[in-house]
């Protein structure tokens, strides 16, 4: 049968059998007026006054927004947050690009995000987690680091962060207080945040909350100085907005949570030989490091030993910021990598997705179909395909005319998960 899979800003077209099964999260229709829904949740918010009322005209205004690898709706959100706030004279808005170890956007590209009227009018800025003028030190966290947040967000009179929920491979789910940590922290506290102790931990994985220590580091990292109001929405395959949840930080992200898992986690009964995957097309798919999600999801339910296959097309390379593909050259195999990242004295940015990668690879096969270079898709220790149908016919060598095969066409969008397990 034919089925499809999420690639860049279309579809890729694939053959697979026709018992193979297709994963899809509960299909959710998009809010008929995306904007009313969004001005209702900010004049009745959860846990808090209306914004509006919050925020006094002569206070400075910081908004914390997710970066392009991100699908949240910049465009749609922000102009509306500083609608409800048009009180506020336009020169007292900040508005910061939480990058967390990604690198800077471009004008255009923060024109692509919010609009020409925004970055004509408003101060927008990317944050830089390297550059200690540019961060405050809050003080030490239980998590053996400091607190290191972007300056121009402490220093706000009102703190906003916006952002998107769904299920995330390690810290549970999106959003929230992952906007403000990682989000705008300093690489000090990103990298204890990312190590390989919290990484590693069994209890940091898709769609988990409870006692997740990504979560509770993020939590305490917040607490020091809390965003006043968070606006998050849910999205569908068509990067339309299914429901908003605006308000107090923790009371609205929970709820958030609980829907999204809802709605994106998928049980199946058995695990799969094959199991093909997409990374929810762009802006999710721009780069293969952001490409380790939607292999993360597959990893779930692929058997050990069996194969995964990733479209992802990579569109920004590598891609070439941090040192994802430097910490792939330190070692020949997955196994050693993951050695070398759990030894106590080695601590780089990027090991985090270098480690979630590396365990994928130790328990099955990965192959990635993309616009890459076969010769740089080797490096990260990939088999590169060009065809996804053929390689499809070639696995049958491997595990037989019987080979079970699960697609996940949405990426990570979807989580599947075994029953039991």
């Amino acid at each position: 049968m034919e089925t499809f899979l999420q690639y860049g800003k279309a579809e890729l077209r694939i053959q697979v059998p026709d018992h193979a099964t297709v994963i899809e999260p509960s299909h959710m229709e998009g809010l008929k007026d995306e904007k009313a829904a969004v001005m209702a949740a900010l004049q009745q918010p959860i846990g808090v006054p209306r914004l509006r009322d919050m925020v006094k005209a002569t206070d400075t205004v910081a908004i914390v927004i997710s970066d392009i690898t991100r699908p949240t709706p910049n465009e749609k959100l922000v102009p509306w947050l500083i609608e409800e706030l048009s009180h506020v004279p336009a020169g007292q808005f900040v508005i910061i690009n939480g990058t967390g170890t990604h690198r800077d956007q471009t004008r255009e590209e923060f024109v692509q995000m919010l609009g020409d009227e925004i970055v004509d009018k408003y101060r927008v800025i990317n944050h830089h987690c390297h550059n200690q003028d540019e961060l405050v030190n809050l003080g030490k966290i239980s998590f053996g680091c400091d607190a290191y947040l972007n300056k121009e967000y402490v220093e706000a009179d009102f703190r906003i962060v916006t952002g998107f929920i769904e299920p995330h491979f390690f810290a549970g789910f999106s959003g929230g207080p992952k906007g403000i940590m990682p989000g705008i922290a300093g690489i000090e506290t990103i990298l204890t945040f990312h190590n390989a102790r919290m990484i590693g931990d069994p209890l940091a994985t898709w769609g988990n909350m409870d006692r997740n220590p990504l979560q509770e580091m993020a939590g305490e990292v917040n607490r020091l100085c809390k965003p006043h109001f968070m606006l998050n929405v849910a999205l569908n395959k068509d990067k339309e907005i299914t429901e908003v949840f605006a308000g107090e930080l923790f009371e609205a992200h929970k709820i958030g949570c609980a829907y999204a898992k809802a709605h994106a986690m998928v049980a199946v009964e058995q695990r799969y030989d094959v199991v093909i995957t997409s990374n929810s097309g762009y802006p999710l798919d721009q780069n293969l490091y952001q490409a380790v999600k939607g292999m993360s999801a597959a990893h779930k339910i692929v058997k050990q030993g069996g194969t995964i296959i990733s479209a992802a097309e990579c569109s920004d390379g590598i891609p070439d910021h941090g040192n994802y593909a430097a910490i792939l050259q330190l070692r020949r195999t997955p196994q050693e990598i993951l050695d070398l990242i759990n030894d106590p004295s080695f601590s780089q940015f990027d090991q985090w997705q270098v480690q979630k990668q590396a365990v994928i690879q130790v328990w099955a096969d990965v192959y990635v179909r993309s616009s890459l270079p076969d010769e740089l898709v080797e490096k990260a220790m990939f088999k590169p395909t060009a065809n996804i149908d053929e390689t499809l016919e070639q696995l049958k060598q491997k595990y037989g005319e019987g080979m079970t095969v699960a697609v996940l066409p949405l990426g990570p969008l979807t989580i599947p998960y075994v029953q039991g397990e």
